[in-house]
């Protein structure tokens, strides 16, 4: 499948206003940086009991709260004091982290509601991941790409998969222990890849268009990871499958965690072998399409023939390194 304004194996069409954003800038969330991840998890904190409660009952404590999959923007990502009475309405809770003056951040986990609190004076923005991501700094979409990820875990996954028991949270919110059979469950992330793939002599790129699009939008391509693949088996069975192409020299891009339900996408580069086999599979992908470096440019800047995903997209930020290689 192509990738990524709707990632592989999500449900619906793709966002109509993703589809139209083609800002030329690196995506916000990049953590490939040495330090590494911006976000401190305190993971040391999740086996303490008590945590949740403790953090609850501070008044530093910030709180961001997650609504299917939607997060509170104003000017930027809206955090919660732990008093606030809008999470009155919080049906799990969670351990996200610590901030940088020690505090902790929870996560509130809620049913969709009318967008304000019970005394009508909480009315944010609600936005999902494609949304937020593109006006967030980077230890603020690490925040809430966690945040969605692990509150569709919490939603989800209240039962276990075993025998059907009750699973009961553990460690502040990142484990599960039946209450049956004792099997003990965690947070899910399943592992697909997406590849840009150039012309032999690296002049052109081949996008794809898929069906649910509906030629609106082409992009690189990329599925799951199956059983018994490795993340290079997966590139190219996905390519011949899609696109009819077999390539070479692949060469690792970067990864982003793309919490719809529970993907990361690993990205990479790929030089195609034979440029003439290039041809949808007719079901999935309707349509590929080798653009030149000059189509590619007109499109980023939302001018070109094609559209092209979103700025929040690990996609766009493997079509935007390739123009500008």
């Amino acid at each position: 499948m192509t990738a990524q304004d709707t990632a592989p194996g999500a449900e619906g069409t793709a966002d109509e206003a993703a589809l139209d954003r083609a800002a030329v800038a690196p995506a916000p969330l990049d953590t490939t940086a040495p330090e590494g991840s911006a976000l401190d998890r305190a993971a040391e904190w999740r086996d303490d009991p008590e945590a949740i409660d403790s953090l609850r009952a501070d008044p530093r404590t910030g709180v961001l709260v997650v609504r299917e999959r939607r997060v509170p923007l104003g000017d930027g990502l809206i955090i919660l004091g732990a008093g606030d009475p809008v999470l009155s309405r919080t049906r799990e809770w969670a351990l996200l982290g610590r901030r940088p003056d020690g505090s902790g951040l929870l996560l509130a986990v809620q049913d969709p509601e009318d967008d304000t609190d019970a005394e009508g004076s909480w009315a944010p923005r609600w936005g999902d991941l494609r949304e937020a991501l593109p006006v967030l700094d980077t230890p603020e979409a690490e925040l809430v790409v966690a945040a969605i990820a692990l509150a569709g875990w919490l939603r989800d996954a209240g039962f276990c998969p075993v025998c059907g028991g009750v699973a009961e949270l553990r460690q502040s919110g990142w484990s599960r222990r039946c209450a049956s059979c004792g099997r003990e469950h965690f947070p899910r992330t399943d592992p697909a890849v997406i590849v840009a793939v150039q012309s032999a002599d690296g002049e052109r790129l081949l996008l794809g268009a898929n069906a649910q699009w509906k030629g609106r939008m082409h992009s690189c391509f990329a599925g799951f990871v199956e059983a018994g693949e490795s993340l290079e088996t997966t590139v190219h069975r996905e390519l011949l499958e899609e696109a009819g192409v077999r390539v070479r020299d692949l060469d690792y891009f970067s990864s982003q965690p793309w919490p719809f339900p529970r993907s990361l996408m690993v990205g990479f580069h790929a030089t195609v072998t034979d440029e003439t086999a290039a041809h949808g599979d007719g079901e999935e992908i309707i349509d590929v399409r080798w653009l030149t470096r000059a189509e590619i440019g007109s499109s980023l800047a939302g001018e070109g023939p094609v559209g092209l995903p979103g700025a929040a997209s690990i996609a766009h930020r493997l079509i935007l390194d390739w123009y500008r290689r």
